[in-house]
This record gives C-alpha cells, sequence and structure tokens, in this order.
C-alpha cells in the first residue's frame, strides 16, 4: 500500500477545501489500484469535507490534535471531536508546530490519546534542521525523536502507525531530499519504530515529505522503503496532486506484478 497525506496547512477556506476535494476525488475515478489518499483541511472545514469524501475511496486527516480527547484546554480539539467529525488520521508533531515550541512530551501524550480510541491513525512527523544533517548527526536526532515521542506508548493490536520523515532543511525550500538521503533514514525509523512499539509490516508505514512535487513524486514512491508521500503545496493545486495521485498508482501496478 501506498498513501498520499495532503496537507492544505492555513490555506483554503470552506468552499475552496470543498471544491478542491471534490477535484482530488476524480484522480480516482476508474482507477482499480489505487493509494490511501487522505486530505487534511484547516478544521473550520472539515465537516463540509467530510460529506464530501462520505462512501468514496478518500480519507479525512486532521492537521493536529489536542492533548486529550476532552476536557479544559481553550483552543484545542479533542481526539473524541476529530472522531466526532468524522477523522480517521491525523498529523502530530509537524514542523511547523514544533516551531512554535510543541515538545515531544506533549507530541507524546497526543499519541496517547490518540491510541486509546480506536478510529484515528497518527501520523507522526520527525525530521533534522540542516545544521544537524551538515553536522553528521541527522539520524542520531531522528532515533531520539521517535523515542521520545513513542516511548511506554501503548498501542493496541492492529492498530496503525504512519511516520513521516520531513527534514526541515526540504520543507518548502524547492529542494527536496534525494533518495540516497532518505532510504537509510527510512530504514532506520522502521526499525527503531519497531524495537520500541512492536508495530511491524503492514500496520507501519514510513512516509517522506518536503517539497514534493510532480517531478520528483515517481522516484520516491517507486523505492520499496518510502511508502507514501506526505504532500504540502503540490496538494493545493489539482494538476499536481492529480499528477502525484496518478504516479502512485503505476506504481502501485508496477510492483504488483512483479
Amino acid at each position: 500500500m501506498k498513501y498520499i497525506i495532503a496537507n492544505w496547512k492555513m490555506n483554503l477556506g470552506i468552499r475552496e477545501s470543498v471544491a478542491l476535494a471534490r477535484g482530488t476525488l476524480h484522480a480516482l475515478q476508474g482507477k482499480e489500484k489505487v493509494p490511501e489518499v487522505v486530505v487534511c483541511p484547516s478544521f473550520t472545514a472539515l465537516a463540509e469535507v467530510r460529506k464530501t469524501l462520505s462512501r468514496t475511496r478518500m480519507f479525512l486527516g486532521a492537521q493536529n490534535v489536542g492533548p486529550g480527547r476532552a476536557g479544559a484546554f481553550t483552543g484545542e480539539v479533542g481526539v473524541s471531536q476529530l472522531e466526532d467529525i468524522g477523522c480517521t488520521f491525523a498529523i502530530v508533531g509537524h514542523s511547523e508546530r514544533r516551531s512554535l515550541g510543541e515538545t515531544d512530551s506533549t507530541i507524546g501524550k497526543k499519541l496517547a490519546g490518540l491510541y486509546e480510541t480506536g478510529n484515528i491513525t497518527p501520523i507522526l512527523c520527525v525530521g533534522e534542521s540542516k545544521d544537524v544533517r551538515d553536522a553528521g548527526e541527522a539520524e542520531k536526532f531522528v532515533k531520539k525523536e521517535l523515542k521520545d515521542a513513542l516511548s511506554g506508548l501503548k498501542i493496541g493490536r492492529r492498530r496503525k502507525l504512519l511516520i513521516a520523515y520531513e527534514p526541515l532543511w526540504a520543507i518548502g525550500t524547492g529542494k527536496p531530499a534525494s533518495v540516497l538521503e532518505i532510504v537509510p533514514m527510512q530504514e532506520m525509523i522502521r526499525k527503531v519504530v519497531t524495537d520500541i512499539t512492536g508495530v511491524d509490516g503492514a500496520d507501519l508505514a514510513v512516509l517522506y515529505g518536503g517539497s514534493v512535487d510532480t517531478e520528483n513524486a515517481y522516484g520516491f514512491l517507486r523505492e520499496p522503503s518510502i511508502d507514501g508521500l506526505l504532500v504540502g503545496g503540490a496538494s493545493l493545486k489539482i494538476h499536481d496532486i492529480h499528477a502525484i495521485i496518478e504516479s502512485a498508482c503505476e506504481v502501485m501496478t508496477a510492483q504488483e506484478s512483479l
């Protein structure tokens, strides 16, 4: 299975989000083998986008989640509220949240809250800065992020976990990581996560994100160790997201025939 996660960030209003969701759906029409496509609108558009996705092959995700199911957390959106609105995925620990002060401890609490329910799969984001990469400390840094977020986490049987490797130096820069940089990191992430949580096989997916576009998507997706893509800016352009989904369909069809 391949995953395409469309993170629309804080860019679209409700009408625009519904229109983009409808347009993205067209990319799946007439195709037998398709990736799991997850669209992540702003909180304000979740309810309306859910209506558009009802009884389709696409999934609804949240860009963030509060630290618990419900309670006295002004300004947060809890797990139970996301369940109620129909989300089945939630991004946790995105670098843009971390840059605002979100800590590994907070991220761990969010993951714990998600695993108290059986309905929402986390997409945990990890990744190093350019300075860390240049110092040769990238794997050490990402390994610590994983351990701090996942250690002690109780993940029930048959629960999925998605990890998105997003190097900070590649996000929004137009300069994605190379396959030679990504694959060793993906393999390390898979081993560390399995060692910590016991989650492996089809229940664990390791994605890449960071300046993903129509030119590089196929090259990333054809790598067996890259289970999918977390797409930012390109997911806002209907022709681009169609091309990225098409790349995933082609790769999945080709790999199935091997």
